[in-house]
């Protein structure tokens, strides 16, 4: 047998890394709406060259997570008030689709997981820590849905969350909230319940209900 060595291309390593740490920023709402981005910028934040930087923001373009004015400006999204109905459309049927489906599988232990991160939800809640309650939030509806299994809904799911992210960031900011989604309660009893019709309404009451207010 021949060995061969695939040699890294560091660029390669380098922009992945990249576009992983700026995605999950844009997601968890680490940045403002309409928060202008430069590569040279990036460059020196990761400390990379232009080129893996250049590479990381092509790709949170095409997921919408960035944009790219015909100047050549890049910025995080800055929705419009029906841009914001439409992708709270999308999550209120997704959403309550892939809880559904994971139903049938919400064992003991996930049920506990989802318990354990609403608990880190409110602590971040009641710090009034806008990035720590939107990364929890986050994790808490993920966690749920990945036992689903449906790959394609779950990756539908995440470019909605990749371009609410700064919204929901504004969003937090202006509902100023001193507790916890009552929601997740209510999703956390409808899973133990095994109660379909009551978890489908919790998720899709739970995702849309603040979208609303800043669509209004």
């Amino acid at each position: 047998m021949v060995l061969t060595t695939r040699l890294t291309d560091p660029n390669a390593a380098a922009h992945e890394r990249v576009y992983r740490a700026l995605r999950q920023q844009v997601m968890h709402g680490e940045m403002a709406p309409g928060q202008a981005l430069t590569l040279r910028g990036i460059g020196k934040q990761f400390g990379v060259s232009m080129t893996p930087a250049r590479e990381a923001v092509r790709r949170l373009v095409a997921e919408g997570a960035l944009t790219l004015s015909s100047s050549g400006r890049v910025t995080t999204p800055e929705l419009s008030p029906e841009r914001i109905e439409e992708l709270a459309a999308i999550r209120a049927l997704l959403e309550p689709e892939m809880a559904a489906r994971a139903l049938p599988r919400a064992h003991f232990a996930l049920i506990e997981r989802l318990a354990a991160i609403n608990v880190l939800n409110a602590e971040a809640v009641a710090r009034q820590d806008a990035v720590a309650y939107l990364r929890t939030n986050l994790e808490f509806h993920r966690t749920l849905y990945l036992r689903a299994q449906s790959p394609a809904m779950l990756a539908l799911c995440e470019t909605v969350w990749l371009q609410l992210g700064p919204t929901m960031r504004a969003l937090y900011a202006r509902l100023r909230r001193n507790e916890p989604p009552q929601h997740h309660r209510m999703i956390l009893a409808a899973l133990r319940a095994g109660d379909e019709p009551g978890l489908r309404l919790a998720v899709r009451t739970d995702v849309t209900q603040g979208l609303r207010h800043l669509a209004s």
